[in-house]
């Protein structure tokens, strides 16, 4: 996935309203504002609220889903949805799910839904609550500025699973540049490798 197409869908889901943050290896190269690897798909959390803007625009440029992830949780929605909606005898929509065009650009999307306090609270099936700050990530990709989670958040949310050879390139990059400390069950390996 080349950085313009980042920057494409970005700017175009901007346009449609669509409160997004990128996260994963993209999210984790706009923080470094450099791109240290390839990256296959984007992955970006999005306001629950905005999951119709959000399908109606990609649907509009040829996406189609790809997946349903094992976390997701049905949850009702008020309205019919493109893409990732169904009916069952209540609307509901899909809350963490990969999209996709005729291209193979691929979007890993997981909707939060925000309290109060400006915490993001994921309407996928997770014990992780992301605090307000952790919103107030800001990159760059090819000159341009975009939102992403924060190092911290994107350091902590690398738990729960065994990571790939490029989530423990974007941890190490993370511990150098931010000098954010590895998660528990990540720390002993990654400093001895």
């Amino acid at each position: 996935m080349r950085a313009e197409d980042v920057v494409d869908l970005y700017a175009t889901l901007l346009g449609h309203g669509v409160q997004l943050w990128l996260d994963g290896g993209w999210g984790v190269d706009a923080l470094l504002q450099e791109r240290t690897r390839s990256h296959t798909d984007l992955d970006a959390i999005v306001a629950f609220d905005d999951l119709p803007g959000l399908t109606r625009s990609l649907s509009e440029r040829g996406f189609r889903l790809k997946e349903i992830w094992p976390e997701n949780c049905w949850v009702p929605h008020p309205e019919p949805v493109v893409l990732i909606g169904r009916q069952r005898p209540a609307l509901e929509v899909a809350t963490a799910f990969v999209l996709t065009d005729a291209l193979h650009t691929e979007l890993d999307i997981h909707a939060v839904r925000f309290d109060e306090h400006g915490s993001g609270i994921p309407a996928w099936n997770s014990d992780l609550v992301f605090p307000a700050e952790a919103f107030e990530g800001q990159g760059i990709i090819a000159n341009t500025s975009v939102r992403c989670l924060s190092a911290e958040t994107q350091m902590r949310s690398r738990t729960g699973y065994v990571l790939q050879e490029k989530g423990v390139h974007d941890l190490r990059l993370l511990h150098e540049r931010f000098g954010i400390d590895y998660p528990d069950e990540h720390a002993r390996m990654l400093s001895t490798t």
